[in-house]
This record gives structure tokens, C-alpha cells and sequence, in this order.
């Protein structure tokens, strides 16, 4: 894991973040886009050791049956709040682990970051056209 440059806070690394917390519950409706959003994410840089804050967009069709309960994707979420993740890692990784609980290959997820450094990041990763 790369470390902070200067002054840094201490983070945890990725085994923190608690897929565990993800419930779904059955839901039979394959063709529904569902969409969650939400402004409170968080993680931390791990090249400064600040927090990096993002809008979240959860988009996907319940191809599995399945549906994330919101609690508990809160939960989840909230559980990288002190992870060392590059922004582009978190996309992936949230990503990887909805489709795999979801059992969807629809599904699309968007973060965009706060500016850094004069720089604004939009991350996308998934699909959400029908294979």
C-alpha cells in the first residue's frame, strides 16, 4: 500500500470494507431500473492520506431477483470511510461486489469526486445495455 506524503491521518486498508454488511432481499421485476444515489460517500487517498468525498450512483436492473436492502448499503458505504482507496479502485470495487451479490451483469456505477487540486474525477464502470 503506497504511503502518504507529509502530515497524513491514519487509514485501514481494503480488507475493512464490509461486504458482509450487503443484504439483498428477492425482487422479481429483471426490466426495473433502480437507481440509489447519494452525496455522503467517502474514503480516503491513500497518496495524501486526506478524505476524498464523491456522489455515489448505484444504476442496475435486477436481472438475479435480487434487490440491495438501502440500510444495509449504507452500512457498506459508510464502511470505507477510513480505507486508503484510490478513487478509481473504489468504482471498481463497489462495482464487483454489487454485481456479484445482485447477480446482475446490468448494472453501472458512477463516482464523482469533489475537485482535488484543481482536478475534477468522474469514474463509471459496468454497463447497463443488455448483453
Amino acid at each position: 500500500m503506497p504511503k502518504a506524503e507529509g502530515k497524513s491521518f491514519e487509514f485501514l486498508d481494503e480488507s475493512h470494507i464490509r461486504v458482509d454488511f450487503l443484504e439483498p432481499f428477492d425482487f422479481d421485476s429483471p426490466n426495473q431500473l433502480i437507481i440509489t444515489e447519494t452525496d455522503e460517500f467517502s474514503a480516503v487517498c491513500p497518496f495524501s492520506g486526506l478524505p476524498d468525498y464523491a456522489y455515489l450512483k448505484i444504476e442496475y436492473y435486477p436481472e438475479g431477483g435480487k434487490c440491495i436492502e438501502l440500510k444495509s448499503l449504507k452500512y457498506y458505504i459508510v464502511s470505507f470511510r477510513n480505507v486508503g482507496i484510490y478513487q478509481e479502485a473504489v468504482t471498481k470495487r463497489i462495482y464487483d461486489d454489487l454485481r456479484t451479490l445482485l447477480e446482475t451483469s446490468r448494472i453501472q456505477i458512477t463516482t464523482i469526486y469533489n475537485t482535488r487540486g484543481g482536478f475534477d474525477t468522474t469514474c463509471i464502470e459496468g454497463d447497463l445495455s443488455e448483453s
